[in-house]
């Protein structure tokens, strides 16, 4: 079963692969897609489509979200880690890290002359300068629909729960990213000086930026992606710091 496929030009997967692959009901992952679409968006918007199928009774439609690899990530971080949603989510970063190796293989080359490059230079900036303001637009929908969803959470979950999830962000030990103080702790094994060298180059490769945490020791530390982790040391995130996840 192929779980990758390019789609308008960027590598996604499908609601439907990660139900076959994980053996789940597609409607309850797509019910978990709902669910955490605010947190899947962090990432990028979320994708549906209707698509038709055959059944006993006839041709019928469901709805399909289309997840690029953040967000299918995370997605796999909300269900249960059972051994063969495990096994699913090492199969999803390695088709996904092969078909950025692909692609970059068969990027065209750059111009040699000299219009020509300086024309290339001038769509790139002018690329980045659309992907800059598309993310801080983004950024700022994000936030004024974070506040709305944390002023409800606040009111409804216990003292005790929001505690312990704000001392987890803080110490870099969450489900979704974590330190290398944090995991090195965890699993009783030093990365070594260049241990998050790996870690960086999945970010790079996907222009994700971490984000940094306090620690008492070291200062700001970078709090790694669960996606980086499981790529570049098979390490589950949900497995060492959250609680059973959710089933899908």
């Amino acid at each position: 079963m192929t779980i990758v496929i390019i789609k308008d030009g960027d590598a996604v997967t499908t609601t439907l692969a990660i139900a076959e692959g994980t053996l789940n009901d597609h409607a309850s992952v797509i019910k978990l897609v709902r669910a955490y679409q605010a947190d899947l968006e962090d990432f990028g918007g979320v994708g549906f489509e209707i698509q038709p199928f055959a059944t006993a009774g006839g041709e019928q439609t469901r709805e399909v979200a289309i997840l690029n690899e953040p967000q299918s990530t995370l997605l796999l971080t909300f269900m249960r880690n059972t051994d063969i949603v495990r096994a699913f989510k090492k199969k999803l970063v390695r088709e996904f890290w092969e078909m950025v190796q692909q692609r970059s293989q068969s990027a065209p080359a750059l111009p040699t002359d000299y219009i020509g490059a300086l024309e290339h230079l001038l769509a790139s900036k002018r690329a980045e300068q659309l992907a800059i303001e598309q993310r801080d637009h983004a950024v700022a929908t994000k936030a004024e629909i974070g506040s709305r969803r944390e002023a409800t959470a606040m009111a409804t979950a216990s003292a005790a729960v929001r505690e312990a999830r704000q001392l987890k962000e803080q110490l870099g030990m969450g489900v979704t990213q974590a330190t290398v103080t944090a995991v090195e702790s965890a699993v009783k094994r030093k990365f070594g000086k260049q241990g998050w060298r790996p870690l960086g180059q999945w970010c790079n490769a996907r222009d994700i930026k971490p984000p940094k945490v306090n620690d008492p020791r070291w200062g700001w530390v970078v709090a790694w992606p669960a996606g980086a982790w499981l790529h570049a040391y098979q390490i589950d995130l949900a497995d060492l710091f959250g609680a059973d996840g959710e089933q899908a």
